[in-house]
């Protein structure tokens, strides 16, 4: 998915980290839930 949007980037489109949510177990010890909402802003310009 990362290289998704990072070929869109490379393409002109806007592409925006709307949110980032990163939960943590019990204890500080493993990610329980990780995951990341990204937007695409804008087209391509011309």
């Amino acid at each position: 998915m990362r290289g998704f949007l990072a070929g869109l980037k490379k393409r002109g489109f806007e592409v925006i980290v709307h949110e980032r949510v990163r939960q943590v177990g019990p204890g500080k010890e493993g990610a329980q839930g990780s995951y990341t909402v990204y937007r695409i802003a804008a087209e391509p310009a011309g």
